[in-house]
């Protein structure tokens, strides 16, 4: 009797669970994004630790692997952590180091071609007094006390919007710098305790999955990992590849910071296929300080490398390290940033070649 209701009353439970997330749609979705946005520093920690764990666990494998030693055993992992982090701080700095001295050298050349815009600027307006009369009053004085009134107002309003703006981007400053602080905290107690939250996770799933759940559960999760390892890597060293081909088609065609702008390329390449042309405009922009000319032809020029490049280096350095072929990175990447953006764009490959290893093995087995 008791398993005859066993599966009405599931229906109901799901059908009730309907209809209040129908009912009550706003209120659980403003809940949601609260506790999202409460736990946005713990998901950021989540994905720090698994990008900085891919580079540890390269260090753990040549930091004396066949050493029985205590001593080195248990500095293995607080050494290897150490090594990952400074090694990707020491990256970030070199980045910075290429990219910001010419970035002020450009910055710096655009205002000393500003000056002479405004001092010729200023002898247009004094060669032009007689156009500006409509300023005076009828009998040529001026209403002192009514333009010092407006000018009082008018300072008086922009310095609100000004103070209100600086509050706001003091605070939005802070609440970023606190949220890094917190997901790189939480993201070294993952990475320090890995093994022990693994074996945790594993017993509650043995818990309160049945055995058959519990094993197809393990395999798509395994499936999932090794599918985003080898993304990053592929990505890493798609990065590499595109910055490389930009400083080197730069420095033939003798375009200026060759060498800033194939870094800063590199590195917005992590982002697929449309991150290039982030680095691209701000490329653009600095040569556009030295030579407009070559500002377009630089952009006419990354253009046709980011076409070569997301269409035929990319799928194959990506799709060949994943295992998935390159009409279906393509693919994954058109679909996932139509969906979700930026963010499609970095899980939709992964996901694609997760979901096209476990259909090829179920479809081998079954023929087999």
């Amino acid at each position: 009797m008791n398993q005859n209701w066993k599966g009405p009353l599931r229906l109901g439970a799901v059908l009730f669970g309907l209809y209040l997330a129908v009912h009550y749609w706003e209120r659980l979705s403003a809940l949601a994004a609260l506790a999202l946005g409460a736990a946005l520093p713990l998901a950021l920690g989540s994905v720090i630790a698994y990008a900085v764990n891919i580079l540890m666990s390269m260090y753990e494998g040549w930091y004396f692997p066949q050493s029985q030693n205590q001593t080195v055993i248990k500095s293995r992992r607080p050494v290897c952590l150490l090594l990952s982090y400074a090694s990707l701080i020491a990256l970030v700095v070199l980045i910075v180091r290429m990219i910001l001295p010419e970035l002020i050298q450009s910055v710096t050349l655009l205002l000393q071609e500003l000056v002479p815009l405004l001092q010729r600027l200023s002898v247009t307006i004094n060669e032009n007094q007689n156009q500006l009369a409509g300023l005076f009053a009828s009998d040529g004085t001026v209403d002192w006390q009514e333009l010092a009134a407006k000018t009082v107002n008018f300072l008086l309003a922009g310095l609100g919007g000004v103070m209100g703006s600086l509050v706001s981007l003091v605070s939005a400053a802070v609440s970023t710098a606190f949220t890094a602080i917190v997901s790189v905290i939480f993201s070294i107690y993952l990475l320090l305790g890995k093994e022990k939250l693994s074996r945790q996770c594993a017993l509650v799933l043995k818990t309160y999955l049945k055995p058959g759940w519990y094993s197809r559960l393990i395999y798509f999760l395994e499936m999932l990992h090794n599918c985003f390892r080898r993304f990053v890597v592929g990505q890493c060293t798609e990065a590499v590849i595109l910055g490389l081909l930009c400083m080197g088609g730069m420095l033939l065609f003798q375009f200026p910071y060759a060498s800033m702008v194939g870094a800063l390329i590199g590195f917005t390449a992590l982002i697929p296929v449309a991150g290039a042309y982030i680095g691209a405009g701000v490329g653009a922009f600095m040569i556009f300080t030295v030579s407009p000319i070559k500002a377009l032809l630089f952009l006419v020029f990354i253009s046709v490398l980011q076409q070569l490049e997301g269409n035929l280096i990319y799928p194959k350095v990506v799709g060949s390290s994943i295992g998935l072929p390159g009409i279906w990175v393509l693919a994954a990447v058109t679909i996932g940033g139509g969906v979700l953006g930026v963010g499609g764009m970095l899980l939709a490959v992964p996901l694609a070649a997760t979901f096209y290893q476990i259909l090829r093995d179920d479809v081998a087995r079954r023929n087999a």
